[in-house]
C-alpha cells in the first residue's frame, strides 16, 4: 500500500532526490514545499498521511514546523530529517512532535516504516 508523504525541505536538488528515491519504492509523494507557509497549505489541503521535515529550512526552523503539523485539525504525523546525526538533534525531536529522526544518508521506505511501526507500538513493548 502506497504511503501518501509530504517532504519539506529548502534544497531543491534534495527535494527531487528524496522524491525520486522514494517513489521508487512505493511511496507517493503528494507534494514538497520549501517553506513552512507553502508545508503547511499543502498538509491542510492534501492531508498526507506523513510529513518528511528538514530540522534547517534556511531562516526556518523544522522543529516548529513539526509542532505546528502535527497541532493541525487533522493532524500529519512528522518523521523530522537533516544531514546531521541523530545523537545530536535527540533532545529537540521529541519535544517537536514528531515521530522520530532519520538521517538524510538513512532516507528509505523499510526506515520510515520501522518508525511509523515503533512510534504505535504500545507502552512497555
Amino acid at each position: 500500500m502506497a504511503l501518501q508523504c509530504l517532504i519539506v525541505d529548502d534544497n531543491a536538488e534534495f527535494l527531487a532526490a528524496a522524491r525520486g528515491l522514494l517513489e521508487g519504492q512505493g511511496v507517493t509523494v503528494v507534494a514538497v514545499a520549501s517553506t513552512s507557509a507553502e508545508a503547511l497549505r499543502c498538509a491542510a489541503e492534501l492531508s498526507p498521511e506523513l510529513a518528511l521535515v528538514d530540522v534547517d529550512l534556511g531562516p526556518e526552523n523544522g522543529f516548529d514546523l513539526a509542532r505546528r503539523l502535527t497541532d493541525l485539525p487533522r493532524p500529519v504525523p512528522v518523521v523530522l530529517i537533516s544531514t546531521y546525526a541523530a545523537r545530536d538533534l535527540e533532545d529537540l525531536v521529541a519535544p517537536s512532535g514528531a515521530v522520530g529522526f532519520l538521517s538524510k544518508r538513512g532516507l528509505s521506505r523499510t526506515a520510515i516504516d520501522e518508525l511509523l511501526a515503533a512510534a504505535n507500538e504500545p507502552p512497555g513493548r
